[in-house]
Parts: C-alpha cells; structure tokens; sequence
C-alpha cells in the first residue's frame, strides 16, 4: 500500500512518520516559517530512500540563490536519482537538474507539468511560482497557480499557500481587488502565512494605501516575524509605506533594526537592504556606514555572474559604499556571465548589464549617461526577474537621474507618467512639483490658469 502525503501524493521510500514530517516540512517551505532546510536534512537521516526529502533539499537550496548552497543541491539530486521513484516524483528531479544548470526557464515547463498532472502537488506549485518569480513571468505567477486551484477544495490541508500564491500573481498582473481578497482569506485560514501577507502588502503598496498599509503590517507582528524568513522582505514592504510618505526616521529605524541587524541575512535580505538604501539614497539621505557593512556582507556570500538581479543590487551597495574596484570586477564578470549556457546570460545581456552600468555612472555622477541607458530596457525589466515593487527602483532612479542630468522636458514627462499611475502617491506629487508645472497644450505657455490647474 502506498504512503502519502497528507494531500494524497505518493512518497516512494516513505513510513508513515516520515510522510507526516515531509508534509510539514513543504509546509513550512510555502509559510517561509521554520526551518524547512533542517527538517529536510532530518528526513534523509532517518529515511534516506525518501526521494522526495531530497527533493525538498535540492528545491530549498537552488531557490535560495546562494552559491554556497549548489554543492549541497547536487549533491541531493544525485542521491535521490539513484533511487525508487514514481512519475511525478522523476518530474521533480528532472527540473531540478534544470535548474541546477542554471536553466530556470527549462525547470519552470517540466515542473508545470508535473502540477498539471498532480494540482495539490504543493512543492511543484511552491517550485514553479518561484521559477516564475525569478524570470520574471507575471502571467504564470497567476495561472500556475489558477489552474490548480479547483484541487483545492475547503477541506484540503495548505489550501491558504494556494490562495497566497494565487493573490500575489493576481497582483503582480494589476488584478489588486481579487488578489487582496484571496491574500486576505489565506491570512485568516493561516495568520503566519508570510507569503500571504506579502502578497496584500503589494496590494496596499500598489494602490497607494500606504497609511493603510502601515496600519496592515502593523496589526499582527508576532504573526508574521516570528520564526519566519520572509520576515525582512515583509519589514521592507513596511519601511516602503513610511518612505512614500516622507517618514525617513521612521525608515532609518527599520533599517537599523529588522532589515540589517539579522546575524545571518540570506541573499533576499541583502537584497531588500540595497533596495532600501538606494532608495534613501536618491533622496539624498546621508547613509555612512549603512554602505560599507552591507558591501561586507555581499562580499561574504555572493559570487557575481549567477543572477543578474543579484547582480545589480550589490552594485548599489558597492557604489554607496564607494568600492569601485567591485563594482568594476561586477562589470566584467558579466562579460562571462553573458556568454554562459545558462538563462542569466539572456537576463543580464537583456537587462541586467545595461542597469548595472546604468547605477555605476549614477554613482559617478554621469546622470545623462544613466538616463540613455536605462531608457530602453525599462519596459522590458521583468526578464531579469523581481517584483513590480522590487522594479520600480529602475523608474525611480530615472527619474532622479533625469533630474540631476537638468533634463527639465523628461524630468516632468516621467513625473506626469508616476502621477497617472500613481495619483495617490506623495512622493509622485513631489516628483510633478520638482519638475514644475506642464506646458499648457492650447496656448503652448506654462503659465495659463489651465496648465496650473494641471
């Protein structure tokens, strides 16, 4: 008789303790909760015939995109492809050899099927939605998890992870009422749901509800920072309400606090710290050492050439922290990065190597060079991966760099594009009286009471 898992999916090598603890493990993996990684570890000791507790180990480690966790990726991969498996379960080991070869598109389309065939698969749901994430497929962030979701009946167990899932690609394609309704029905099936709360948080975000926002974040902490690891990306979706409303204090607070004090941070947090400095920094707020710890903790666990979006941020932290000399060998290293066989030679020719020199002559001072370079791949960043909140850095140093560069004319058209999209927004606002009023269409002047009405 075959051993599941507590959603009905076949583990080969399985006893019925350890498919209670694989459960909880996948579980804790859509959460962002626990430690997923040790109970993995823990299942191969005591089960080392579990295919699918390798699987989990591999997943874990090539999604957290740190270099120092391949070794261990292969290394599972390679167990478990030696062992009994079903179908499903060849599926999984398949993508991951995909992905372990940096072929993140390949491991999306062989993981899709496999939940196609098994919707309440949720670890190829979970491993696909990332995949999508990374690459930047807004769509499939939404129908992966669509086509799935008749699976998930009421009584089925982690059908929150499904609706979380489900309102963040719902948000990421501007769908924002139903995906914070989905987002909001997860968080009260399972309040410690971090990926849920962060996919309304995008919401709030999206829609200029900032004070809303803050209020939302705010409401339940325990929830979603306890013993989580989504915690700092959760605590930036946080500081990026107070920044949109002029609250520097408010935002320096969390970023002396939960965003950079983590003993540990993985590549994610480092990331949401450069994002967050740079951002300050385009307000011109003095950051001092801020930079150079941060450009500290780069140099510790990131290699350049894996992940263009990694790439770039750490750009940022060694432009703020005055490193040339890294930001020099990042450059270079995307020559090779550029000629490699894996998907990121696509994303950093596309994307990425055109921002990363685009923020090097920011930091140099050369805005107009900055403007010319990130002009034309603004419209197509999401190749490279991330958020649309996580993207909007791009716009944002744009438009800063149009400023400095005294492109008056481009300064106020980018202004007027922030405020159309984003009426609600203070810092849109400052942008439209930075850039004075628009000239008047009827008598081409900027002083006619309509352009000031404007």
């Amino acid at each position: 008789m075959s051993i599941t898992d507590i959603r009905g999916q076949i583990l080969s090598g399985a006893t019925p303790e350890a498919a209670i603890g694989y459960s909880d493990a996948v579980s804790q993996f859509a959460m962002f909760s626990g430690d997923p990684v040790a109970a993995a570890d823990r299942l191969i000791e005591r089960e080392p015939g579990l295919v699918m507790a390798h699987a989990l180990k591999a997943w874990l480690y090539l999604l957290g995109g740190e270099p120092a966790g391949l070794p261990a990726a292969h290394a599972a991969i390679e167990s478990a492809k030696v062992l009994p498996a079903t179908l499903q379960e060849r599926g999984h080991l398949a993508a991951l050899g995909h992905l372990a070869l940096g072929r993140l598109h390949d491991a999306s389309r062989v993981i899709e099927d496999v939940a196609i065939e098994q919707p309440l698969d949720l670890l190829a749901l979970i491993a696909g939605h990332q995949l999508d994430f990374f690459t930047g497929n807004a769509r499939m962030l939404r129908d992966r998890i669509a086509r799935a979701l008749p699976a998930w009946s009421k009584g089925v167990p982690g059908r929150h992870s499904a609706l979380a899932m489900y309102a963040f690609g719902l948000e990421e394609n501007g769908q924002y009422a139903l995906a914070e309704q989905n987002g909001r029905i997860a968080i009260s099936d399972e309040p410690r749901d971090g990926w849920a709360r962060h996919a309304v948080a995008h919401v709030l975000e999206m829609e200029g509800r900032h004070d809303e926002g803050i209020a939302f974040m705010r409401e339940d902490l325990p929830s979603w920072t306890t013993n989580s690891f989504l915690a700092v990306h959760n605590w930036w979706h946080l500081a990026l309400y107070h920044l949109e409303l002029g609250q520097i204090d408010e935002v320096l607070e969390l970023v002396d606090g939960p965003i950079t004090s983590i003993a540990q941070p993985q590549m994610l947090d480092l990331i949401d710290a450069s994002a967050m400095l740079w951002r300050l920094h385009l307000r011109g707020v003095e950051l001092g050492q801020h930079w150079h710890v941060l450009a500290r903790r780069f140099e510790a666990i990131w290699i350049a050439g894996g992940y263009a979006f990694n790439d770039l941020h750490a750009i940022m932290a060694f432009i703020g922290a005055g490193r040339r000399d890294l930001v020099e060998n990042t450059l270079q290293t995307q020559a090779f990065a550029m000629l490699s066989a894996s998907d990121n030679a696509g994303f950093a020719q596309d994307v990425g190597y055109p921002l990363m020199k685009a923020f090097a002559a920011f930091g140099e001072g050369g805005y107009s060079e900055a403007v010319r370079l990130i002009r034309p791949v603004r419209g197509i960043a999401a190749r490279f991966g991330g958020s649309n909140a996580q993207r909007d850095i791009i716009d944002l140093t744009l438009i800063e760099a149009a400023f400095r560069a005294g492109d008056r004319p481009l300064a106020r058209a980018l202004a007027a594009e922030r405020v159309a999209a984003k009426h609600e927004s203070p810092l849109a606002k400052l942008f439209a009286r930075r850039a004075g009023p628009q000239e008047c269409g009827d008598c081409r002047t900027v002083a006619c009471a309509k352009s000031k009405a404007a």
